[in-house]
């Protein structure tokens, strides 16, 4: 979602060094081996910090012409994130681009182990009843196609730079958004 439909906002470092991180650790994986009380606090100051970053999303180019594609294709749209739930409502809210997806079909860290881990691109294949033959997901970074790929699924890496550094695990490449269209 964030970096893929939307434009980006969020300096990872800068949230980082407001979380007393240090600078390059999964933000996430840096809460979960905290003590306790300390991920609770520092779970809730992500949440403020994320909200914040929310409200200021807006659609990538090409976003609404490829969602409205997909749409009247009859293909089953989802929204698989590192965020939580909230936040992404919030996040698709600020873009415009919320009436897109039904409630259930924004999947975060509450519902599923975060990205890179496959689990949620299972759940969404067991909710659909899917094939993962049949099944695409699209990111900007590595996490997003590295679940895809773990999952088995199709991966296409949106690189507006066409810099792409996770070639193994990516089966397709685009800088644009709107060439999402041309592949399927």
């Amino acid at each position: 979602m964030d970096g893929t439909l939307t434009i980006p906002v969020h300096d990872f470092e800068e949230i980082r060094a407001r979380l007393g991180m240090p600078s390059g650790v999964p933000i996430l994986e840096a809460i979960d081996a905290m003590p306790p009380d300390q991920a609770k606090r520092t779970t809730q100051e992500l949440h403020d910090l994320e909200m914040e970053l929310a409200y200021l999303a807006k659609p990538q180019p090409d976003a609404t012409l490829v969602l409205d594609a997909l749409t009247a294709e009859g293909k089953k749209l989802a929204i698989l994130t590192r965020n939580g739930e909230e936040i992404g409502k919030a996040t698709l809210k600020a873009a415009g681009l919320d009436h897109y997806f039904a409630e259930e079909m924004l999947i975060g860290r509450e519902t599923c182990a975060p990205k890179p881990q496959p689990d949620g691109v299972h759940h969404l294949l067991e909710l659909w009843g899917a094939d993962k033959s049949n099944t695409v997901i699209v990111g900007d970074y590595l996490y997003d196609i590295q679940a895809g790929f773990d999952a088995g699924i199709y991966t296409v890496h949106f690189d507006s730079q066409g810099l792409f550094p996770w070639p193994e695990y990516t089966h397709h490449r685009i800088t644009r958004l709107g060439d999402i269209n041309s592949l399927y």
